[in-house]
């Protein structure tokens, strides 16, 4: 299945955020929305563009490709929020499945993507490729989990990459591999014994002078300052609620607006 969706916000003369266009396709369910829980930067503001983003069908499945198009527009602040967690399956003949999610951020706007995990289950072959361009003075926080096998089950072979830009710069850039096609995923230098794995970027160009500290506030989780107003908190966990606490953990490190 093959399947594109587009997602879109805009600033209205009254100063508040609207979405712009909201095209589903599929699988990929957009759908306005309230907010969920607490959130870094915008704390439930009434002025804010928030979306849901929900699976129509199960998967992806193995031969599947799925894209994702997100513009923010200038001035504007969005909110993407999943409703449950990505379960990637295998397909026939152990092909190959991906979503490709392509978001820009322009100027003086705000993106906020609280992701819900991705479950790559045994024998699900899939890669996610994820790559965002910041205006210079744009503002974002993202969010990625990823859990390695349902309860109880071997690993699927997963690749992620996610690329950050700003002004047209390179920013960050990192690809994980898991899975047992790669060599040394589950070694003692990578995750070892655990089988939950997410990073949070986070970028303010109110950091341009002086990002946030490296902090490593726990054996598996640290806060590290990028080569660029931004941060990256990464963490390891046994599983998907250990996860989710370590790295609201260093959003929290970051104080306000950002901690919740």
């Amino acid at each position: 299945m093959s399947a594109r969706a587009v997602l879109s916000s805009a600033l209205g003369p009254n100063g508040s955020s609207h979405i712009q266009t909201l095209r589903s396709d599929g699988p990929l369910v957009l759908r306005k929305s309230n907010p969920k829980g607490s959130e870094p930067l915008t704390h439930r503001r009434p002025d804010v563009a928030r979306v849901a983003l929900a699976a129509g069908t199960a998967g992806p499945l193995g031969g599947d490709d799925y894209a994702l198009d997100v513009q923010v527009g200038a001035g504007s602040t969005m909110v993407l929020q999943e409703v449950s967690a990505m379960l990637i399956l295998p397909g026939l003949e152990g092909a190959k499945s991906q979503m490709s999610i392509t978001v820009r951020v322009e100027a003086g706007a705000t993106f906020v993507w609280l992701a819900e995990p991705i479950i790559a289950a045994h024998r699900c072959n899939h890669r996610h490729d994820v790559r965002v361009a910041l205006a210079s003075d744009a503002r974002m926080i993202s969010r990625e989990e990823t859990l390695l096998g349902r309860h109880g089950e071997p690993a699927g072979d997963l690749t992620s990459r996610l690329r950050v830009t700003r002004d047209g710069a390179p920013l960050y850039d990192q690809q994980v591999a898991f899975g047992p096609a790669r060599d040394g995923w589950n070694g003692a230098a990578v995750l070892d014994r655990n089988r939950a794995v997410g990073s949070v970027i986070a970028v303010d160009p109110g950091w341009t002078e002086a990002p946030p500290p490296a902090h490593p506030y726990h054996e598996t989780a640290a806060l590290t300052p990028l080569a660029g107003p931004g941060v990256a908190i990464g963490a390891v966990a046994t599983d998907s609620l250990s996860l989710r606490r370590l790295l609201m953990r260093g959003v929290n490190e970051l104080g306000p607006p950002w901690a919740i």
